[in-house]
Order: structure tokens, then C-alpha cells, then sequence
């Protein structure tokens, strides 16, 4: 039995299944020589001009290129360059419309010719020969040449796959898409080049049989090949013309009987196919270093004035070429169509630039090829699957892919389909079954990626969260055998014990700590909280008593204070003899301040145990008693302050200003406690209250300040040894007759009755006697320590005694004090309503008040001035008149006052 390769040398050919004939309209455009088209002054080349991703961009916006000259690099097998075809300067980097059935835009590069088509340097091979099959595919490459018979799988990749398995080389001349004679041309005009690329091919795959297939409708060319091919081993094999039996598979059937599996390359079962353009292409590139910049194009259609086949530029407008020859558009049904009539797609416009698989632009008139397509409801003649030559099921695959059913086409074998067009063509209800294949293997592919990297998303996480679970493991191992050593370490130096020892400390310390924190008096108070909180929540209120807390809380904060207060600050161990000095005062102040604030506490607690309900009021006192207590400790600390002085420098001569001052700052304290104790206005339906809880915390605190004032006034004023003390009883006067007229206005103010609703009931305070009283005792003992005090003069000054200011003096004061009986007898106008009120507390209390500020005055008057050495007593009767006229003028004035406030 003969071999396969001695059977195709015996002359026997095959067939394959299905196929048509159409009406072939080649004659139109054979019959002349190749032409040279023009190079039109815009090209456009599209990154992307094959299967696979396009290159890499090399040159930028108003760079000058030259005819070859790389305009992109590639660094992946599916990857090919494109090169400038002429001369000219880059226009521009942007998209345009593309030779696609889509219609869509793509990135291309736009050149603006120059005419000079000036080479770039190229770089031929002497001798291939003498060069590695890897060098050739590499030039191959570089020149950027894909399969030029439509498909545009990447030639070197091709060549790649077959090396050293290929046993059958098969260079594809059949052409057998109606109208299109491009190869039919070149194979005439350049048939000696065909053969050397051939050659090429032969060199580098060293086949066992090379064959050229050609339908015989092309006898110019087969004698052409014929003589080219006389002395080397190729086969000329003439076969029937059927359609499509140019296909790459269908050939393959013709030729060898051979079948290339489903989802398998030629390469697979020995064999490779070639386009005879793309040997063309491959000789061009080894032997004279050129790139693939142009292509043979045919124009054919009753459209033009002369089909023929031109040379024409990659990137060259099919406008360009529509141009140069005659293309006159039908006026019924203008169209352009990219390819022949079986496989071909309409351009949506003549901008579209030609490109690698370019090899037709047909335009067909009205009448020459219908235009216009009914589609119809299929009628099952099953005509499209014998004329399928991939023996499918086109009415199927149309079905499911009409109705999106991908998987199953996908089972039907969709991708086998080579979108041939025989279906269509045959088909009685002119259902264009190409248009739904495409989309649906579009569809299918843009699936299949998404899938892919879903799945790429799905193995990277997986092995992320390999990672981070190792990397926890071996963490916690590392952990885990650190803590071991750590064990073992103790252990066998005794840190065990040691380690269980310190934790019972520190729980014993924090549990004592905690016991003795909470003292017993804070502990029922915690319990009287809790219990009225329960009762609260017993009774339905909606927020309970809170105040129990608010004073726990501010016990905590006295505790707080007094453990500040009793710890020594920094500032006091670093001062020198001047503060050491000051340091029994400040402890004197401080523990009257402590006594009377631990007072005030135990009778807060007392009332509170006595109490049995709490309402909003006691909130408010407890409020209010604060505020006092502030500002008590603000005016405390205001007047203890010492002030400190440099002992070289001389006491001020200013007694007058300094008295003033005084008094001033003393009135100011006293009006401050009086309205603190003084009782707030009422709603006229609220009950009066008796709250000796409230007179005995006022009490308490005019005590405190009582004793502190009188620390404060005995204290020893430093004074200059060498200054002598001069007695300037003018100014005492002065003093004295202010001070007084200020106490009287102030008594007056303070003893006059409040205003009240008429229906406010009249109550009797006794928490203002105590207020009082204690007021008083507080200024008796104040004045009995002043004037007890020892004045220090200076031996050598002489006494004064000046009997015209005393009776000034005296006639003031009896003045005043007449008109304060006066005030003080004349009754007070009170609503009518009103039961009038016989108030001798305030009248007792005011008496008080008068009179420590009348020993108070006396013994400021008493007390010695300070004066320079060389200044001379002054004896000036007028200053003492106009004084005397000053405190006329304020008593009528405060008269005045007292008059229209009781007529108003």
C-alpha cells in the first residue's frame, strides 16, 4: 500500500463535504498587471492588524519617521510591530475606524505624508542558507508579517509551532472567494519571488513534501509557477474550484485526506499551511530586510471604470484608492464591501484605512448584487447542512444562538465554523446565519475571559488565604514555644513562686484599698440611695432621686481637697525666713476652713437622716450651698494671700486710699454673705418652709470667715524702721464720716422688707436671727482683737489733738444717726392685702451691723499712718469743711433714695 506522500505524488486528490459554486467574477480584474497606487497624504495604521494584543507604542505626536521604520516593539509570541509605510511626520495617536464587522474605532497612528519616501535602514540577509531557522523566525517577526489570506494568525508564531514536527508544507494559492484575484495576480506578476519564499519556508521547516494548491481557474498562474518551480522539489497540485476549498481545512482534506481535530492545529497531525502572499511577504522581509508595509489589493466591481489589482500602502483611506481609480458610486444602493461576497463585511464609511488581511474592496452596483434581505421563518430544507463544509448543523447553531443558548453551541461546535458564508448563500429564507454565528462566538470569547479571571481572582485568594493561615499557624507556634521557654526558664530559677506571690499582693493591696475607701458614712449613704431609687421604681416615676449621689459625690471631692490640702506643696519647702513666717497663718486659715466645712457636712448628714421625703427644693439648696462654698474658698483665698514685699522699699504715703479700700473690700464680703443667706422669693401657692438646715450651714460659714478676717486684720503690717508715724486726724475724719454714710446705706438697704404676693403668707425666719447673730459675734470678736492690737508710733512723734475736727466729727454723726432712727421708725408702704409685719430680727440684725462697723471704724481711725521723715503734719481746717459738706450732701442723697423707693 502506497504511502500518503506517494499518493499525493501519484497525482490523487480528495474531497470534502458540502461546498458551493458561485458566480466567480474574476475575469474583471485578472486580466492586467499589478498597478501602483499613489501615496496618499494621510495614512492611518492601526496598532492592531492580526490575532493577538498589539504592540507597544514607540514613537510620540510630531516625530518625523522614515519608510520602514518601526512605529511599535513587541515583547509576547502573539505580538507583531507595524511600520511606517512612507516617510512623514506623526499627525497623530488616537482612535479610528477600523476594517472590522463591528464598525468599532481602535487606536492607530496617523502619518502625515512628506512625498519623499525616504527608507529607514534596512538590514537584508546575504544568505538564509546560512542562517538558524530561529534567526529567520525572528526576522519574520520583526517584519511584522501575519497570514495575509484573511485570517492574520501571526506567520512566525505559525512557523513556531511546526518546527520540527512538520512533514507537509502546504502553500494555499487556491483563492477561492468570488470576485478577489489578488494571489491569482501575484503569482503571475512575481511568481520567481513566490518560489524563493517557498524555499525559505523549506529551510527552516525541511518538510518531507511541499505542495502548492491552486484552483484551475487560474492558468496563467499555474504556468507561471510552473516555470519558477522547474528545478525544485515542489509539487504543483491543480485542483477542482469549489467553494471554499481554499480554507485551511478543506484543503488540507483535498490534498492529503488528512482531518485536523477539533480544537487542534495542522501542526498537530504534521502538517503546515501557508498563503502564497505571505512566502511573498517572508522573501521580502530574510531577503531584502524589508517589513510588511504594502499589500496587493484588489478593486473590482462593476463600480469601478477599470477593475484591476494595486500595490497599496498599509493605512492608505479606501477613499484614496476610490479616487485614483474611477470609482463611480451606484446611485441606488452605494456600497463598499471589505473582502469578497461570501465572507466579506460593508464599511461604514470610505475613511476605513486597508490593513495586513485587506486583499479586496468590492463595489457592486445595484443590480449586480441585491442588496436588500428578507429574512424569513426557516423551513427546514436543510440545504445549509449540505452545503456546510465543516459538516455542522448551521440551522441549530442558528437556534441557540439566536435564543443565547451558548452551551449549546458550544456543544454543536461553533468554533469549528469558518464563516464561510455556504449556509447563507444557500439558504431559501435568506437568513443571514453568519451574523448570528459572529455574535455568538464574540459572546462566547468575551464569556470564556471574564471566566478566566474570575477563576485567576479565585486561585490567587485561595492562595492568600493559604498564606495568611500559614503565617497564623506559624505564628502561634512561635508564640506558643517562646511561652515554653519562658516556663521552663522560671521554673528552673524559682520565678513561679515569686511571680504567684506579687499577684496575691497586688489583689490584697487592691482588695484592702477598696475596703478602705469606702467609709461607713459613704456606705449608707450608697444604701439610702439604693433604697430610694427602688422605691422610686416602686412608685412608677420615670427618673428617680438622684440627690443622695450628687452628695456623695461632693463628699468624695471634700476628702479629695483635704488630702491636696495637707500634703506640702514644692513651692512651700523652697521659699526662705519671709515664708516661714507666713506658715502658722496659712495653717490657721486652713483648719478653720476644715472645721467649718466638716460642720457643715455632719449637719447635712443629720438633716438628711431626719428627712423622710426629697424633693426638687433640696436639689436647689444643695446647688446653691455650693456656690456659696465657692465662692467663700475664692474670697478666703483672695484675702490670705500675703502680699509680699521688698523690705528696702518704703511703705506707700497714702493711709487714706488704703482705708478706703478696706472698707470698701470688708462691705463688699458682708453684702456677699448676707446674699447668700438671705431666703429666695417663693411661688405664691408654694408653702413656706422652716429650714434650720439652711441657717445652720450660713452660720457656720460667716464663722469661717469671720475667724479668717481676724487672722487676716491682726496680722502685723511690716513697716519702715527709719519712717516715724504721724497721727492726720483731718483725713481720719474723712474716712470715718464715708464709711459711715456707706454702713447706714447698706443697713437701710439690707433691713428693708421684701415686696411679696398678696398671697404669699407672712413667715417668721429665725434662720436669719442666727445668720445675724452669729455676724455679730463674729465682727465683736474682730474688733475686740483690733482693738487690742498694739499700735506701733514712733517715740519721737508728737499727739495731735485737733477739738475742731472732733466736733465736726461729732455733729456729723449725730445727724446721721438721727436720720437713721427716723428711717428706721417710718413705716413701710405694703400692699393692701398684706397683714402688716413687726420685724424685730432685721432691726436687731442692722443694730449689729452698725455697731462693728462703728468699732471697726474707731479703731481704723486710731490706727497709726505711715508717713515720709521730712514731712510736716498739715492743719487744714477747709479740707475738713469740704468733708464735712461731702457727707451732707451723700446722707441727703441716700435720704433722698430711701424716700422714693417707699413712694414708689
Amino acid at each position: 500500500m502506497l504511502s500518503l506522500i506517494e499518493q499525493i505524488k501519484s497525482g490523487s486528490l480528495w474531497d470534502f463535504s458540502g461546498g458551493v459554486h458561485p458566480q466567480e467574477n474574476k475575469k474583471q480584474s485578472n486580466q492586467s498587471s499589478i498597478a501602483k497606487a499613489n501615496i496618499p497624504n494621510e495614512l492611518v495604521i492601526p496598532l492592531k492588524q492580526h490575532i493577538g494584543k498589539p504592540g507597544d507604542i514607540l514613537v510620540t505626536v510630531g516625530e518625523r519617521v522614515l519608510k520602514g521604520q518601526p512605529l511599535s516593539q513587541v515583547n509576547a509570541a502573539f505580538m507583531l510591530p507595524i511600520h511606517a509605510p512612507t516617510s512623514g511626520t506623526i499627525k497623530a495617536i488616537e482612535p479610528r475606524t477600523i476594517a472590522h464587522p463591528s464598525g468599532l474605532s481602535d487606536l492607530c497612528i496617523v502619518i502625515e505624508a512628506d512625498q519623499q519616501d525616504e527608507w529607514f535602514e534596512l538590514n537584508p540577509c546575504e544568505s538564509y542558507l546560512d542562517e538558524l531557522p530561529e534567526s529567520l523566525i525572528e526576522r519574520i517577526r520583526l517584519a511584522g508579517i501575519s497570514g495575509m489570506g484573511g485570517a492574520g494568525f501571526p506567520t512566525a508564531k505559525k512557523i513556531q509551532s511546526g518546527l520540527q514536527r512538520t512533514e507537509i508544507l502546504i502553500l494555499n494559492a487556491a483563492e477561492c472567494e468570488p470576485y478577489i484575484t489578488a494571489d491569482d495576480r501575484l503569482m503571475q506578476d512575481k511568481a520567481q519571488e513566490v518560489i524563493e519564499g517557498i524555499k525559505i519556508l523549506n529551510h527552516i521547516l525541511k518538510p518531507k513534501l511541499t505542495i502548492i494548491g491552486i484552483e484551475d481557474n487560474k492558468p496563467e498562474a499555474i504556468k507561471a509557477l510552473e516555470q519558477a518551480a522547474t528545478d525544485e522539489d515542489i509539487v504543483i497540485r491543480v485542483i477542482p474550484t469549489k467553494y471554499p476549498s481554499g480554507g485551511e481545512k478543506q484543503l488540507i482534506k483535498i490534498l492529503t485526506n488528512l482531518e485536523v481535530p477539533v480544537g487542534g492545529i495542522p501542526a498537530d497531525i504534521g502538517l503546515m499551511v501557508q498563503n502564497v502572499g505571505s512566502a511573498y511577504a517572508i522573501k521580502r522581509a530574510v531577503c531584502d530586510g524589508e517589513p510588511l508595509i504594502e499589500r496587493v489589493v484588489t478593486l473590482t466591481g462593476k463600480t469601478f471604470k477599470q477593475p484591476r489589482n494595486v500595490w497599496a500602502l498599509i493605512g492608505t483611506p479606501v477613499q484614496s484608492l476610490l479616487e485614483q481609480f474611477g470609482y463611480k458610486a451606484d446611485k441606488k444602493s452605494p456600497r463598499l464591501i471589505m473582502g469578497g461576497p461570501m465572507m466579506g463585511f460593508t464599511l461604514p464609511h470610505a475613511n476605513v484605512p486597508i490593513t495586513k488581511t485587506a486583499n479586496c474592496i468590492l463595489a457592486p452596483t445595484y443590480r449586480e448584487i441585491d442588496p436588500r434581505s428578507h429574512e424569513m421563518s426557516c423551513i427546514r430544507c436543510s440545504q445549509c447542512a449540505e452545503a456546510c463544509p465543516a459538516s455542522l448543523l448551521p440551522q441549530q447553531l442558528q437556534w441557540y444562538a439566536k435564543s443565547q443558548d451558548y452551551d449549546k453551541c458550544e456543544e454543536l461546535n461553533l468554533k469549528d465554523c469558518i464563516e464561510c458564508g455556504a449556509c447563507a448563500f444557500v439558504c431559501p429564507s435568506e437568513i443571514p446565519l453568519v451574523h448570528y454565528y459572529r455574535q455568538a462566538k464574540a459572546e462566547i470569547r468575551t464569556r470564556k475571559q471574564e471566566s478566566e479571571a474570575a477563576e485567576r481572582a479565585k486561585v490567587r485568594f485561595e492562595e492568600k488565604k493559604a498564606r495568611l493561615e500559614r503565617d497564623k499557624a506559624e505564628r502561634e507556634n512561635r508564640f506558643k514555644k517562646a511561652a515554653d521557654d519562658r516556663r521552663k526558664q522560671m521554673k528552673s530559677s524559682g520565678g513561679d513562686d515569686a511571680i504567684a506571690a506579687a499577684i496575691e499582693r497586688v489583689k490584697a493591696q487592691k482588695s484592702t484599698s477598696a475596703t478602705n475607701e469606702v467609709k461607713p458614712a459613704v456606705a449608707a449613704a450608697i444604701a439610702r440611695a439604693k433604697a430610694k431609687q427602688a422605691e422610686a421604681a416602686k412608685q412608677g416615676q420615670a427618673e428617680p432621686d438622684n440627690s443622695e449621689m450628687a452628695k456623695l459625690r461632693e463628699e468624695r471631692k471634700r476628702l479629695a481637697r483635704e488630702r491636696k490640702a495637707n500634703k506640702p506643696t514644692e513651692a512651700d519647702t523652697a521659699q526662705g525666713s519671709d515664708s516661714i513666717e507666713q506658715d502658722p497663718k496659712k495653717a490657721a486659715i486652713a483648719a478653720a476652713l476644715a472645721r467649718a466645712k466638716a460642720k457643715k457636712a455632719a449637719q447635712q448628714l443629720q438633716a438628711e437622716e431626719s428627712s423622710g421625703e426629697e424633693s426638687q427644693s433640696s436639689k436647689k439648696d444643695a446647688v446653691a450651698a455650693a456656690i456659696a462654698r465657692a465662692k467663700a474658698r475664692k474670697q478666703a483665698a483672695t484675702e490670705a494671700e500675703p502680699e509680699t514685699q521688698d523690705n528696702d522699699t518704703p511703705a506707700k504715703d497714702d493711709p487714706k486710699k488704703a482705708a478706703v479700700a478696706a472698707a470698701i473690700a470688708r462691705a463688699k464680703a458682708r453684702k456677699q454673705a448676707t446674699v447668700e443667706t438671705e431666703p429666695e422669693t417663693q411661688d405664691a401657692n408654694a408653702p413656706a418652709k422652716d429650714d434650720p438646715k439652711k441657717a445652720a450651714v450660713a452660720a457656720a460659714i460667716a464663722r469661717a470667715k469671720a475667724r479668717k478676717q481676724a487672722a487676716v486684720e491682726t496680722e502685723p503690717e511690716t513697716q519702715d524702721t527709719d519712717a516715724p508715724t504721724e497721727d492726720d486726724p483731718k483725713k481720719a475724719a474723712v474716712a470715718a464720716a464715708i464709711a459711715r454714710a456707706k454702713a447706714r446705706k447698706q443697713a437701710a438697704v439690707e433691713t428693708e422688707p421684701e415686696t411679696q404676693d398678696t398671697d404669699a403668707p407672712t413667715e417668721d425666719d429665725p434662720k436669719k436671727a442666727a445668720v445675724a447673730a452669729a455676724i455679730a459675734r463674729a465682727k465683736a470678736r474682730k474688733q475686740a482683737a483690733v482693738e487690742a492690737e498694739p499700735k506701733t508710733q514712733d517715740a519721737d512723734a508728737p499727739t495731735e489733738d485737733d477739738p475742731k475736727k472732733a466736733a465736726i466729727a461729732a455733729a456729723i454723726a449725730r445727724a446721721k444717726a438721727r436720720k437713721q432712727a427716723a428711717v428706721e421708725a417710718e413705716p413701710k408702704t405694703q400692699d393692701a392685702d398684706a397683714p402688716t409685719e413687726d420685724d424685730p430680727k432685721k432691726a436687731a440684725v442692722a443694730a449689729a451691723i452698725a455697731r462693728a462697723k462703728a468699732r471697726k471704724q474707731a479703731a481704723a481711725e486710731t490706727e497709726p499712718k505711715t508717713q515720709g521723715e521730712d514731712e510736716p503734719a498739715v492743719d487744714d481746717h477747709k479740707k475738713a469743711a469740704v468733708a464735712a459738706a461731702i457727707a451732707r450732701a451723700k446722707a441727703r442723697k441716700i435720704e433722698k433714695e430711701q424716700n422714693n423707693k417707699e413712694n414708689n
